[in-house]
């Protein structure tokens, strides 16, 4: 049986929230169109409210969605229900555990929901892969927040899934955890399983995905490979550390600069209008002596704020 080429395919889907007394209808999902390549490590982003959760509890099961067709692994969601939810694990924002077992009877209970017999099962194997053998006969309940989403992570592989889904995998873990989870998925990944990861972590996502898709407002505003989506920006910075430290922002001309915290000044243009040199020119006629230069190109969050916040036309207050 030939493998499909993607991992999961929603064409037109719509998720409309129907109004109750206190709140009007609301449409979280306006039309997606998303194709994810099988064996990528694709980052979905977005704003709170995007529709992201929605979107992945469609996946799981755990919101029936309006209309639309969705396939995970090639399985229609609606046809092969079963088929479908088997072929992915999700490893959820909330800390969901089974406070009063030990990893090892919450893996062996999770296995068992799958049908997983015995003899294939992989519990210690996914308990020491990820840091958590030492744990395995230990409470669930006294094990730290980290641990618990390591735990989340084992529980979501008993069935050897070959789509894994992380939605905010990493909040509240600290950078060691955080760097020994990755190496972990990241081998997952080589070996074969598609990852899909929502993060707010954008320098996270630029790191370790290949493809990102950016939803905005229940639509995909953009779904390109990361370099590309990276030069959706015709902008670049060149930072100047001057020779004698700068009370305010000089006048340049056609220019607009900032004054960073460290003393440099930043000044942003678009590389389709002018170059390096210019910017260079204006700082030396605005009477600015140049210690040490450096530039800089966009990076994931100013494609971000670019497709979302700018043309929703208000101030991020969290993503």
């Amino acid at each position: 049986m030939s493998l499909p080429d993607f991992a999961i395919e929603a064409e037109g889907l719509v998720k409309i929230y129907a109004a109750s007394k206190t709140t009007p209808a609301k449409t979280a999902l306006n039309g997606i169109d998303l194709k994810i390549p099988r064996g990528s490590i694709f980052g979905l982003l977005g704003p709170n409210g995007a529709g992201k959760s929605t979107f992945i509890n469609i996946l799981a099961g755990l919101v029936n969605k309006t209309s639309g067709v969705v396939k995970i692994w090639d399985r229609d969601i609606d046809l092969r229900p079963r088929d479908a939810r088997a072929a992915i694990g999700v490893v959820s924002q909330e800390l969901a555990a089974d406070v009063f077992f030990t990893p090892r009877e919450s893996m062996e209970t999770q296995a068992g929901m799958y049908g997983v017999p015995r003899r294939e099962r992989r519990t210690m194997e996914l308990l020491t892969a990820l840091g958590l053998a030492d744990k395995a006969d230990a409470y669930v309940r006294q094990l730290s927040g980290g641990m618990k989403r390591r735990l989340m992570v084992a529980k979501a592989m008993v069935h050897n899934p070959p789509v894994l889904i992380l939605d905010e995998p990493t909040a509240g873990v600290d950078v060691e955890l955080r760097r020994q989870l990755w190496a972990y998925v990241l081998e997952l990944n080589r070996k074969g399983v598609t990852i899909v990861l929502t993060t707010h972590y954008l320098e996270e996502a630029q790191q370790l995905c290949d493809t990102i898709a950016i939803v905005n407002r229940g639509q995909v505003v953009a779904c390109e490979p990361t370099s590309q989506l990276l030069r959706r920006l015709d902008t670049r910075t060149v930072v100047i550390t001057p020779k004698t430290p700068l009370a305010t922002v000089p006048a340049l001309g056609a220019f607009d600069g900032k004054l960073r915290a460290d003393g440099a000044l930043a000044v942003t243009f678009k590389t389709g209008q002018a170059g390096v040199e210019q910017v260079l020119e204006a700082v030396r006629a605005a009477g600015v002596g140049i210690k040490d230069l450096s530039t800089e190109d966009p990076d994931l969050e100013d494609v971000f704020m670019s497709l979302t916040y700018a043309a929703q036309g208000a101030a991020p207050t969290d993503f």
